[in-house]
């Protein structure tokens, strides 16, 4: 398995990250179990996960999916130095346990770590911006979690190129740790919030990316016809949105270019997204070993200038 660096960090990840969030939502531990088993098995080593997962079930608190992660390297066959764990603080755990701040920080890492039953995260990432805490507490806080060893890197999740920028210059000024890594949505349908100045900023500083929601919930495998077809299903109300136009083009580019390698649209989804300019390896999530079978054979797949071409003018 050919790996890529991440970023500055020192860390070396297989080109797909597996997307935790449905741990504890749309597979439970067994079959979180098999698939972490499968994925590793097949030679890929970094997984995603965050303390809010998968807080949106009812009956769920948050922190579901790291007591997961945990468990199943607590259980063995894999040693914990084989594998990335990223994960992340800020999105709202109830209760005001949410944000930015030093003091949560302080704590919500203690709590991560106690689910993943690990000693140390590879990657922690600040979930989303905090407007109610100045950038610098928030380095502060994860540049003492670096000193401590509790983290070996550190980034961000859904900052704009302006926000990281900042972190950046930040960090510069005052001798703390920087945002080594970003985490953005992008995708075939989802390209204007990375495109341009995000992902130059990125390549110039040397940044990480792994994007999330890399085959738009769903959307990007094909197997959605209509928004009538997302009716009732796990992710429908993030699915439907897609469903205009120009979405129809992008579906009818991935069919095309599928039917073509012989693939199925996911596979080509994802292949499109590993040549994209400063992504490191794209997150994509799996409940059923079908699925995984589409999203491991994607670093295998070579589109040709032509394929790359249709699903260029597709999104655009």
């Amino acid at each position: 398995m050919h790996k890529r660096m991440l970023g500055r960090t020192g860390m070396e990840i297989a080109p797909i990250v597996f997307g935790g969030n449905v741990f504890g939502w749309t597979a439970d531990e067994a079959t979180s179990f098999d698939l972490l088993d499968r994925f590793v098995g097949a030679g890929f080593n970094a997984i995603d996960t965050a303390d809010v997962y998968s807080r949106w079930i009812p009956g769920n608190s948050g922190g579901e999916s790291e007591t997961i992660i945990g468990d199943w390297l607590q259980r063995g066959g894999v040693s914990r130095d084989e594998v990335i764990i990223v994960t992340k603080v800020g999105s709202d755990m109830g209760d005001g346990r949410k944000g930015l701040k030093e003091d949560w920080i302080m704590q919500a890492v203690e709590d991560s770590l106690r689910r993943l039953k690990t000693d140390y995260i590879d990657v922690y990432l600040a979930h989303r911006p905090d407007p109610d805490t100045p950038y610098e507490e928030t380095i502060a806080a994860f540049t003492k979690l670096r000193e401590q060893g509790k983290v070996r890197a550190i980034g961000a999740s859904n900052f704009s190129a302006e926000q990281l920028e900042e972190t950046l210059r930040l960090a510069e000024q005052t001798g703390r740790a920087r945002f080594d890594v970003l985490q953005p949505e992008y995708n075939l349908y989802a390209r204007s919030g990375f495109e341009g100045a995000l992902a130059e900023l990125c390549v110039e500083h040397d940044i990480g990316v792994i994007p999330y929601y890399s085959l738009a919930s769903g959307f990007l495998t094909g197997k959605y016809k209509s928004a009538e077809d997302t009716e009732g299903a796990a992710r429908g109300g993030g699915v439907a949105k897609y469903f205009d136009d120009r979405g129809r083009r992008i579906l009818a580019a991935l069919e095309q270019v599928a039917g073509e390698t012989g693939e199925t649209p996911a596979t080509i989804a994802l292949a499109w997204l590993m040549t994209r300019r400063g992504v490191t390896a794209p997150i994509v999530s799996a409940s059923k070993p079908e699925q995984m079978d589409a999203m491991l054979k994607a670093p295998e797949v070579a589109l040709s200038a032509e394929a790359l071409e249709i699903l260029q003018e597709a999104g655009e």
